[in-house]
């Protein structure tokens, strides 16, 4: 027990400076080196939070395999130097990956007090609204 909830914040952790590479890689534009350690920070901070055989699992399903093949893809193509094509390519495989959770994400974003009132501007509603329903996105 001790060790899951140890393994689950390195993995918060992990997964949070990957996320925070990546944007920061793109805002410096497209910097290599940042994007490649931001994409591995992700996805083995992802690991560490549900564990390997379920993120195994998770990836490699039948159905997602087109998914992980743009996503795992990307992070290829970003490793041998292609940072724009590879982030592309990542982008469309993690929105087919993780379509299935927008609708659940959108829903608890509308709930925040000042993030809610965001997503309820005009221009923007319509966009969440068709994140929302994500799951005809393809």
């Amino acid at each position: 027990s001790f060790f899951f909830l140890l393994s689950a914040e390195i993995g918060m952790g992990l997964t949070g400076f990957g996320v925070f590479f990546l944007f920061f890689g793109m805002m410096l534009f497209f910097d290599k080196a940042l994007l490649a350690i931001g994409n591995i920070l992700f996805v083995s901070g992802l690991s560490f939070v549900i564990g390997l055989e379920r993120t195994f699992r998770f990836f490699f399903q039948r159905h997602k395999l087109k998914a992980t093949s743009f996503f795992l893809g990307g992070v290829l193509v970003v490793l041998l130097g292609w940072p724009i094509v590879g982030v592309v390519l990542e982008i469309y495989g993690f929105f087919l990956l993780f379509r299935g959770f927008f609708p659940v994400a959108v829903g608890f974003i509308r709930r925040v007090p000042v993030l809610g009132s965001l997503l309820s501007l005009p221009g923007i509603s319509s966009l969440v609204d068709k994140i929302g329903e994500s799951n005809t996105m393809v």
